[in-house]
């Protein structure tokens, strides 16, 4: 398991005293990651949400399945980091759906805020980087599978 960087629990501790919680209170619950599975996409997405334009991130179901892992939780916060794990924004999760990928609507593609924050667009890439993931696992892509969609709004940067 990767260390967390430093800037983590200083972005953490910086937040909580902005909101006049007490310093005390550091080990509240929380999580850091970054999105995508390469330098430049994570590093782009965790821009996109430090200027407010991406406000949601969709995943397979059939991964938190897979690895036993609990489903994102509304009111959890979440500290995005870059690539190399260095702090960006913090993030509160709004609202979780979990639906069909074929029934990821306009509105969703919107929150999410990725290039032209199209539908059209939102299904082509999700489509590639779901058929890329699962192709590791031996599995194909079907657009029945359930997908996780986490809304989220920025609280500190």
């Amino acid at each position: 398991m990767k260390k967390e960087h430093k800037s983590v629990q200083e972005m953490w501790k910086n937040y909580l005293m902005s909101i006049g919680e007490d310093n005390g209170n550091i080990n509240k619950n929380y999580t850091s990651w970054y999105f995508c599975d390469n330098e430049k996409s994570a590093n782009d997405l965790a821009k996109l949400v430090r200027e407010g334009i991406k406000r949601g991130t969709t995943s397979l179901y059939y991964w938190y399945e897979l690895e036993n892992e609990e489903l994102p939780i509304e009111d959890e916060y979440s500290i995005i980091t870059d690539w190399n794990g260095i702090a960006q924004c913090i993030i509160r999760t709004k609202k979780v759906s979990v639906l069909p990928f074929k029934d990821v609507n306009e509105e969703f593609a919107q929150i999410e805020g990725e290039g032209d924050k199209s539908l059209k667009y939102w299904r082509e890439t999700h489509i590639d980087f779901f058929t890329k993931e699962l192709k590791e696992q031996g599995i194909e892509f079907y657009e029945d599978m359930l997908v996780v969609f986490e809304e989220f709004e920025m609280v500190y940067k």
